[in-house]
Formats: C-alpha cells, structure tokens, sequence
C-alpha cells in the first residue's frame, strides 16, 4: 500500500515540477524579451549610452579593485548602495553599510591584498546590472606572516543610486590557484 502511495507522489510530484519549469521557464523567457539586452545600445546625443554605461561599471570595479588592495575600507563603502549586501565566502553575510563596515574592517584586520580583477561579463538592464569577474594575485596573512596565492571568481549585482553604479551584492568564491609550469 505505501508502495503505490509513494509512486502517486512522485508521479504527482513529477507533474508538479514540470509545470513549476515550464510556466518558470516561459516567465524568464517573458522578462527577457522585455528587458533591453546588453547587445542593444541606447543612442543620446549621438553617443552609445550601453557603452558609456560599461565604462561606468569597469571604473567602479577598478576603484573597488584599489580599494581593495589599499586595505580601504572608506573607500570600499562609498561603492556600495545604501542597501548593500556582502557575501563572503565561508563568513556571514553582511546586509547595510554598517554591517558591510564592519566585516571589511574585519577583513582588513586580518589580511592584506594584492589582487588584479579581470571582468568576463557585464550585462545591463536598465538601472540593474551585473558583473562576472575573475580576481588573482596573493593575501598576506597577518597573523600567520606568510603569503599565500589568491584567486577567486566574483560576482557583482549592481544598481544605479542617484544616477551612480554602485555595489548592491557582492558575492565571492574561491578557485584553486592555476598551477605553474
């Protein structure tokens, strides 16, 4: 008896998840067709406004990647969006500028950086963009007084706040180190 109770759920169950992925997948495709791609390019003034928009968000990820490797945590919060939220890994997440303040000082007590970003993707949606980036170099480990090699991948959820990029999640993991030789 319980067999055949357990195949009418998964059954059940099945046709569920197929509706859940069909109706999700048709509202996905719905969104994206509505939202402007980052191919398309807005012209003002005789001037692709996409492109100038990448520009923005690559000068932001360059003021976060000296920020960074400064040990700056000032600098680091005037990138983040009010709202901000800061996810990294193996450490709790960190919701508001205050809470974001405080796990970069933290961040900061206990390493320093040297890293490089190299962006792999910036795709833009109106006011809402986000950003695929890749980070190598090496940390110092205060405490320890060793340096080990640094690499992780990145992403960025961006959003425009007063007409600026800023930061509104962050969230980062590591990758094995490229081996040498």
């Amino acid at each position: 008896m319980s067999n055949l109770f357990f195949r009418r759920y998964l059954i059940k169950n099945q046709e569920m998840k197929s509706i859940f992925f069909s109706t999700f997948f048709f509202l996905l495709l719905g969104v994206g067709c509505a939202q402007p791609t980052s191919n398309s390019a807005t012209i003002k003034n005789g001037i692709n406004m996409n492109s100038q928009e990448k520009q923005a968000i690559e000068t932001l990820l360059s003021a976060y990647e000296s920020a960074l490797n400064a040990s700056d945590t000032k600098a680091v919060l005037e990138l983040y969006a009010e709202d901000g939220v800061f996810m990294p890994s193996e450490a709790p997440t960190s919701i508001g500028k205050i809470a974001v303040e405080g796990a970069y000082k933290y961040v900061f007590s206990q390493i320093k950086l040297s890293i490089v970003f190299s962006i792999d993707e910036i795709e833009i949606h109106g006011d809402l963009a986000f950003a695929r980036t890749i980070s190598r170099g090496t940390t110092d480990v205060l405490a320890a007084g060793v340096t080990v090699p640094e690499e992780n991948r990145e992403l960025f959820v961006l959003k425009k706040e007063n007409g600026v990029w800023k930061i509104a999640r962050y969230i980062f993991n590591k990758m094995s180190p490229a081996k040498e030789g």
